[in-house]
């Protein structure tokens, strides 16, 4: 009997152990080290016809819908008069304090106005803020009569601007947005317009987040609501007509990055700011763009043959962003290449080899490697000296291959 007893006793011990062996669940110890999260979510879904998220410095488009097909824009027509109006004056050919005649056609412009009368000269600086602030279509009629001489000839300038910035799918018939069949955009060509704006004039950056302005006793609010709502926006431009209806571009920058969002086509006020900071908040959350080539700074000092000097500083003439997923950035791998026997003369912004870089394995940017500065010819015995020494580097380069 006892045998019987420990017989299945020991009988037990061995099913249960076999038992935890074999069908127990594993004890989990969680990871030390857990991976950052890889996985990037679907973009929001939105109130809007179209939209796109663009990084302001790249032009990575990071989320979009409809991105290409031409909508009406209302009075976001508005930033390509105010690209017009800042590139005449980087050029001088506008000056802020300048007097500008209001015309009966300017104060009789439909529309969100500024509130301009008939023959009062007005500040270019004031119109500005018109146009900017609250959407005034007589600030616009009167600021393009100036620049082009009729607001038919200032809207070819707009669509030659358009064609330069790659704006494919838009076409402009007026300073205002008012509604026309013929005058359309795209979310990706205002994309690409915000994008010249932010870069080509932060001078005049400012314009766009101003908050209120009065004129002729009148005080009126910008129509962003989106200033009041979020330190990091620094505005753009507000736009609605029944055809359009609400639309609106947004710029923001949170540590160091600059995104650019455009709603087109939602129902409310309230919407297309929702569906604004909803597309900026992802993309804050899920990207992150880095400087990493900075302009006119030298990467390399490469070799140059029968130059005056020895060597030239070659880099970049404008800053080298990447764009990458949160947590991808120490991942990338950039490489220089240099063209053999760079020779002499060499010009400033001569091409002398390349930049690249590779994000697991696959080519993710290639920018051109330039001469930061000039090199003429160097003198006959110098010329001889490096001749000899091309020579024998040449022969060295032989041996060893």
């Amino acid at each position: 009997m006892k045998r019987d007893g420990l017989f299945r006793n020991v009988l037990m011990m061995l099913l249960s152990f076999v038992y935890l062996t074999v069908y127990a669940e594993p004890a989990v110890t969680p990871p030390t080290n857990p991976t950052p999260l890889s996985i990037i979510p679907s973009a929001p879904t939105i109130d809007a016809k179209g939209y796109i998220l663009m990084d302001a410095n790249t032009g990575l488009v990071l989320a979009g819908k409809d991105i290409d097909t031409p909508m009406p824009p209302a009075s976001l027509t508005k930033l390509m008069t105010l690209y017009q109006i800042a590139s005449a004056l980087k050029a001088n050919r506008l000056h802020m304090g300048d007097p500008i005649t209001i015309s009966e056609k300017a104060w009789r412009t439909g529309g969100s106005k500024m509130f301009v009368k008939v023959g009062e000269q007005v500040p270019v600086n004031a119109l500005i803020q018109g146009i900017a602030v609250v959407s005034g279509n007589d600030a616009c009629v009167a600021i393009a009569e100036h620049i082009a001489g009729t607001e038919e000839a200032f809207a070819e300038l707009m669509n030659h601007s358009a064609g330069l910035l790659g704006m494919k799918n838009t076409h402009y018939t007026d300073a205002t947005g008012l509604p026309d069949p013929k005058h359309y955009t795209t979310p990706r060509d205002l994309g690409l317009l915000t994008k010249a704006i932010v870069n080509q004039f932060p001078e005049y950056y400012g314009w766009y987040s101003q908050k209120e302005f009065e004129y002729n006793g009148i005080k009126q609010p910008n129509r962003d609501i989106l200033l009041w709502r979020d330190p990091s926006i620094e505005g753009m431009k507000t736009g609605h007509t029944d055809e359009a209806g609400y639309c609106l571009v947004s710029t923001a920058t949170r540590n160091g990055m600059r995104l650019i969002a455009v709603v087109m086509g939602s129902t409310s006020t309230r919407s297309r700011a929702d569906a604004s900071l909803a597309l900026l908040n992802y993309g804050f959350r899920f990207y992150e763009s880095k400087k990493i080539f900075a302009a006119n700074t030298a990467i390399k000092q490469p070799r140059v043959w029968f130059g005056k000097n020895k060597t030239v500083p070659v880099g970049v003439l404008k800053d080298v962003y990447l764009t990458l997923p949160t947590g991808q950035m120490n991942k990338m791998q950039a490489a220089i290449t240099l063209n053999k026997s760079i020779r002499a003369p060499i010009i400033k912004g001569q091409p002398v080899g390349n930049i690249s870089v590779k994000l697991n394995d696959k080519d993710y940017l290639s920018q051109p490697l330039v001469a930061l500065e000039d090199d003429a010819k160097g003198g006959i015995f110098l010329r001889m000296k490096d001749q000899i020494g091309l020579l024998f580097s040449k022969l060295l380069h032989t041996a060893n291959s």
